[in-house]
């Protein structure tokens, strides 16, 4: 189960790594397609007892160009150790899969991240044998997103820009932009999106703020806009999905007809009624009668 904004960034950029936007561009190469990644073991652990693990390891190969590594780590302070352990995973990486490695770190705090990119060099003297230069998401290199359209077309990204500046003075204006263009998308991948960005808020201030969002109203309620008819679709799809699951949970069958009414009905007063009736109804069909239900005791029919 994903529990804080470490765990978040690391399946984020797994399961989409498209929201790699930024370092792509960085190295002037074309944005990242899904179907260009691979997911590695992170385990760098050798035959010694010292357990090492990357957070996230994927492999990119597109059909034309250079193959590598992305070692993938989030960072939410200042670390020496972790520092040198960079270098080690980048060396190891680099010679169990004979491809060069691009070490990402993921940081939501700007001088955390300032830090995070380095240069760290192991050096004696004024000589250096190896230096790591991460690059860093964070602050200064994840856009802002300030366009509902952008988050329409780049979710995984705009997630990520939601959780990254989450400590900026526009973080506010951030996540309203981020949360209409959600709100635009399929009810189920609206949610999906939603609790993603909510838990990589963790414990920050603006957290209060994206839960407010989610339970999102239309700014022109009953105009019918897109936002709102879809807003109003996931709710009422969740409500149905809540009548028929108490039907079935209290043994009673369903009829195709009173399966058919309660999946197409799109009115939310409607539909808490009915809910409300599949706690105490004898038959399916009665959820669906004008009026109090009332049990029946079984006793007292002739």
């Amino acid at each position: 189960m994903v529990t804080s904004t470490h765990e978040v960034s690391h399946r984020l950029l797994q399961e989409h790594p498209e929201a790699l936007a930024p370092v792509f561009e960085a190295l002037r190469l074309p944005p990242p397609v899904k179907q260009d990644f691979g997911e590695l073991s992170p385990d760098t652990t050798e035959i010694r007892p010292l357990e090492r693990r990357v957070d996230t390891v994927l492999k990119f190969e597109p059909d034309m160009g250079e193959s590598f590594l992305l070692a993938v780590e989030s960072q939410t302070k200042k670390d020496p150790d972790k520092a040198r352990s960079w270098s080690y995973y980048v060396a190891y990486l680099s010679a169990k899969f004979d491809m060069p490695v691009l070490l990402v770190i993921v940081c939501r705090d700007r001088a955390t991240a300032a830090w995070a990119m380095g240069p760290f060099a192991c050096a004696v003297g004024p000589w250096s044998t190896q230096t790591t230069r991460p690059f860093v998401l964070g602050p200064q290199t994840v856009p802002k997103v300030t366009d509902t359209s952008m988050v329409t077309r780049q979710p995984a990204l705009s997630a990520l820009s939601a959780i990254v500046h989450s400590g900026d003075r526009r973080a506010d204006a951030i996540l309203d932009t981020v949360a209409h263009g959600f709100a635009c998308l399929a009810p189920h991948t609206m949610s999906y999106w939603f609790e993603l960005v909510e838990i990589g808020l963790e414990n920050t201030p603006t957290k209060q703020k994206w839960r407010d969002l989610m339970s999102f109203a239309s700014h022109f309620p009953g105009s019918g806009t897109l936002i709102e008819e879809t807003y109003l679709e996931g709710k009422a799809e969740g409500k149905a999905e809540d009548i028929l699951r108490a039907l079935q949970v209290r043994g009673l069958t369903i009829p195709d007809s009173v399966h058919e009414r309660i999946t197409t009905c799109t009115d939310l007063d409607t539909l808490t009624a009915w809910f409300d009736r599949s706690l105490t109804a004898t038959t399916a069909e009665d959820v669906l009668k004008e009026g109090p239900t009332v049990p029946t005791d079984a006793s007292e029919q002739p």
